[in-house]
């Protein structure tokens, strides 16, 4: 009491602080025990059976669904590997150019298409329209990005344009 009194505190509202602090410990203790049952019903329910044995088969399963997804993935990786080689020989690199063979006739109906595999080999395909004579369609092969005939101004261009496309990068 000696204390209080040399510093002049009044010991009712010492009590009063105190019961306080004691409330407020007993309503966390709740909350606490609360959790803590929640989490007993939790785990009670998840090791439910007798020892482990739905814990055990529960595993088992997922590893059993892992090994199919295994194979799975296996399986569309053969087939990504099969796409992959049957892609190299597909042609995948395009070059379009449009222009007017003849200056009588307007509107560029003529035009020339280069298709390119990945490895730059494939062909010209060239169509002339002309209103007098009708259309004439030339093809000439490339390989390896070359053509083994001289080649107009726009069939350069367009297998020039072609050659720059990327096409699909197989590894």
């Amino acid at each position: 009491m000696e204390l209080f009194d040399r510093y002049g505190i009044d010991i009712g509202y010492v009590i009063i602080g105190m019961a306080g602090v004691i409330v407020i410990l007993f309503i966390l203790l709740l909350i606490t025990m609360i959790k803590d049952a929640n989490s007993r019903k939790k785990y009670r329910k998840f090791m439910d059976g007798e020892n482990g044995k739905n814990l055990e088969k529960a595993i088992l399963d997922k590893f059993s669904a892992i090994d199919i997804l295994q194979k799975d993935v296996l399986e569309i990786n053969k087939q990504l590997v099969d796409i992959d080689g049957r892609l190299i020989n597909a042609y995948q690199k395009v070059g379009l150019v449009k222009y007017d063979a003849f200056k009588e006739i307007g509107g560029k109906l003529s035009f020339v298409l280069v298709l390119l595999t990945a490895e730059n080999n494939g062909f010209i395909f060239n169509s002339m329209h002309s209103s007098r004579e009708g259309c004439y369609v030339y093809t000439k092969e490339i390989v390896n990005g070359e053509a083994f005939v001289i080649l107009s101004e726009e069939e350069q261009q367009a297998l020039d344009q072609a050659k720059a496309n990327k096409g699909v990068i197989v590894k």
